[in-house]
């Protein structure tokens, strides 16, 4: 049932492997023109946001309640989907967005470039490209769990040559409104979207401690990024220890120390983390994940799994169609 020898290559930067497999996956976006004053509420969801400035800055309500400026030009990345407000200026009042219907909330409630309600004299406004999109980790991913709540472009210019060009390419597309223009800025939106990841990781992710430098260190990197790389191998104790070159109780002790949890633990975790993506993102069924993770039978399946994630599998799946039926 399980594959007895992993087949992923190792290339030697632990955390390169890991984020090999990242990846963003446009959902919903939308483009929409706002004429002052303006607010819009955008509350938490599982899915990242990503807002681009086209034309006439506004300001950000920070998850953290602090309001700072965007320029022209700027975009901002949400990694966790945060509750947050986008507006004309700190305190407007802000409509709350229901799922990702950002056209309609402009149409509905706000004078836009295209509406009726606009008279001769309306000046262009903000001109906004928000979109969402999922990450193909899972939500309780330790990379994910340690990404800032906003994650701006402007922060990471210096250092990232290529958003610039980037930034350039999504203004040119956002402010014509040429044929397939959403389709073109949804793909760059996700191709800016990981660039910002990639030099957020290779700064340091912000903290030198914990999970990152357990990735960094080069022996148990190494086994960290093949577990991740393979959920669904059969892991044991005594694999992970001859990768690393150890005894089994020499590289248990090691492996303990530094990650702060025993190898079979953080395998079972990695493991139920990729259970609950094929079964929410994937929609497979309980018998097919249980089957490709090597249990006997799904009630051994779902034992594991509640232990780690905190609900059985079904449990789950009955609260994300619950979630789904619910506005917002």
């Amino acid at each position: 049932m399980f594959d007895h020898s992993s087949k992923i290559p190792i290339t030697g930067d632990p955390l390169t492997d890991i984020l090999r497999g990242l990846r963003l996956d446009g959902v919903e976006y939308g483009r929409c023109e706002l004429k002052e004053p303006w607010g819009i509420q955008f509350p938490a969801h599982p899915a990242a946001r990503f807002h681009f400035i086209g034309r006439r800055g506004c300001w950000l309500m920070q998850p953290s309640g602090e309001w700072v400026q965007l320029n022209a030009g700027d975009a901002v990345l949400l990694p966790r989907g945060a509750a947050h407000v986008l507006a004309s200026e700190p305190g407007a009042q802000a409509w709350p967005i229901h799922g990702y219907e950002l056209e309609e909330v402009c149409k509905d409630v706000y004078c836009t470039s295209n509406a009726e309600m606009c008279d001769k004299d309306c000046q262009p406004g903000t001109l906004l490209f928000c979109a969402s999109m999922y990450f193909n980790l899972d939500g309780l991913h330790p990379l994910l769990g340690m990404m800032p709540d906003v994650m701006r472009t402007h922060e990471l210019e210096a250092y990232e040559p290529g958003i610039p060009h980037l930034l350039d390419s999504m203004a040119r597309e956002v402010t014509m409104e040429r044929v397939g223009s959403g389709g073109i800025l949804a793909r760059l939106a996700d191709v800016l979207a990981a660039t910002v990841i990639r030099s957020w990781v290779e700064r340091g992710c912000g903290d030198s401690s914990g999970w990152i430098a357990a990735v960094r260190d080069r022996e148990i990197g190494r086994v960290l990024a093949a577990i991740h790389l393979e959920p669904n191998h059969d892991w044991t104790v005594e694999s992970l220890a001859r990768m690393m070159g150890a005894s089994r109780s020499g590289f248990a002790e090691r492996f303990a120390t530094i990650v702060g949890e025993t190898p079979a633990k953080y395998v079972t975790q990695v493991r139920m983390h990729q259970a609950r993506q094929w079964l929410v993102r994937d929609r497979m069924k309980i018998s097919v994940v249980a089957a490709r993770l090597g249990y006997e039978s799904d009630a051994a399946f779902s034992r594991a799994f509640k232990r780690v994630i905190g609900s059985a599998p079904s449990h789950l799946r009955a609260e994300e169609q619950a979630d789904i039926r619910q506005p917002g």
